[in-house]
């Protein structure tokens, strides 16, 4: 018996140092999609490689065997298989065939992540830090004072969710000017623009805002949802121009303010209008929210099929299970397909309704990803809705989509087609 024991250890230890490396799948049959990209961000925060296989079972990871990473698997219930290097080695060159439409691109630094929130309760929550947590990947939160403290460059990459850039609030006042959380927001934002030397809350954000476009042309990933993306490029457009009515900074709008938009300034919205109502629920024209014909049964957006060794940037972004996603909405649901500038790639779309829902371009060394709607699994988040219990949707499509956007800082990226 003794001798039997023995054999068999000698065995396992035989096949343990042939099965060399970790290969988690992000297909079907991967029971914890969303926890398996805080594996990868585990592998990178050690200095260990990880190999991203694009379009390879559903954007399947690769890495190298390491014995805390294996526990850390089990312990997440992440789906994974111990593989020797000569099926570690089958795998990329299988890819790496010309004619297949997949490839590796080589995840090699855990980036440094920061989220754009305030330190006051508000009644909403935002989709990306739940899908941060639920994955275990760390991060830092950072508001108004820490970015014009110059503490973004610290950062490698900055998401922005349900927040006005144009000092209005959300536009909330209609229906929410009474309630004391809406009070509270306000007296908040009131409070940080007089210390920070602001005799406005919009001349307060128009400030971040800027800080936050030096942070991306100087190199930096920014990623945002919701509100972000509409109010941002309306603040940027309407430097030095007051947008907004007394019922948010006490005084009267510029009746000119319209013509006086500057659509250069914009990362990647041209030639909207913006809503002058106070009472509107609604900024700009960017959002399509109030004007869509789309029922909620008939509510999906298609991720479109890139290039995985010539296009590997969107090819990443865009990393999957599924091409077709169900919609979700939010303060803004998606964005209006005739004023997104021409530059921007938009990687995914509902065509038919003419609305792009998912969006990526270029700032200076840097560059920005769009996505609209609140959460992708609350098809109608409401001001006060609790937050979404990601244990209910581990393999999330739209939740993959934000985790992509972790993870893209990391890669070692080749140069683009032109």
């Amino acid at each position: 018996m003794k001798r039997i024991i023995i054999i068999f250890f000698l065995m396992f230890g035989v096949f343990a140092s042939k099965a060399n490396y970790i290969f988690i799948p992000m297909d079907d049959t991967q029971k914890q999609c969303l926890k398996a990209y805080g594996i990868a961000y585990y592998a990178l925060e050690k200095d260990i490689e990880v190999s991203w296989l694009l379009n390879y079972e559903g954007g399947s990871f690769m890495m190298k065997y390491d014995d805390s990473i294996e526990k850390e698997t089990i312990i997440r219930g992440v789906t994974f298989q111990i593989i020797a290097d000569a099926a570690a080695a089958a795998i990329l060159t299988a890819i790496s065939d010309p004619a297949v439409n997949q490839d590796e691109v080589k995840l090699v630094k855990a980036p440094k992540i920061a989220v754009y929130t305030p330190a006051d309760k508000r009644p909403w929550d935002d989709a990306v830090m739940l899908a941060l947590k639920y994955a275990e990947i760390p991060f830092t939160s950072i508001y108004d004072e820490d970015v014009l403290d110059g503490k973004l460059p610290l950062y490698d990459w900055l998401h922005m969710h349900h927040e006005d850039f144009t000092g209005q609030y959300g536009k909330f006042f209609a229906a929410y000017q009474n309630a004391p959380w809406y009070k509270e927001d306000v007296a908040y934002n009131e409070g940080i623009a007089r210390k920070l030397g602001y005799k406005k809350v919009s001349q307060l954000k128009l400030a971040v805002a800027k800080k936050i476009r030096d942070f991306v042309a100087g190199g930096g990933y920014l990623f945002a949802m919701c509100s972000a993306p509409d109010s941002y490029d309306v603040a940027l457009a309407a430097d030095g121009v007051d947008i907004c009515s007394p019922q948010f900074d006490g005084d009267a709008m510029d009746p000119a303010a319209q013509s006086k938009l500057n659509y250069d300034n914009c990362f990647a919205f041209t030639n909207f209008k913006i809503v002058t109502n106070p009472y509107e629920y609604c900024i700009s024209s960017i959002d399509v929210t109030h004007t869509r014909k789309v029922t909620k049964d008939d509510d999906y957006f298609t991720l479109f099929d890139y290039s995985a060794k010539w296009d590997q940037v969107p090819t990443m972004l865009c990393q999957d299970h599924t091409q077709i996603i169900k919609g979700f909405m939010g303060q803004t649901t998606a964005f209006n397909e005739d004023q997104v500038k021409s530059n921007v790639l938009i990687m995914g779309e509902n065509k038919a309704a003419g609305e792009a829902k998912y969006i990526h371009g270029e700032y200076g060394k840097g560059t920005f990803t769009f996505l609209g709607g609140h959460d992708p699994e609350d098809y109608q988040h409401l001001v006060g809705n609790p937050p979404t219990d990601l244990s209910l949707f581990p393999n999330s499509p739209g939740y993959r989509l934000i985790l992509n956007n972790v993870l893209f800082p990391a890669a070692k990226k080749k140069k683009q087609k032109t």
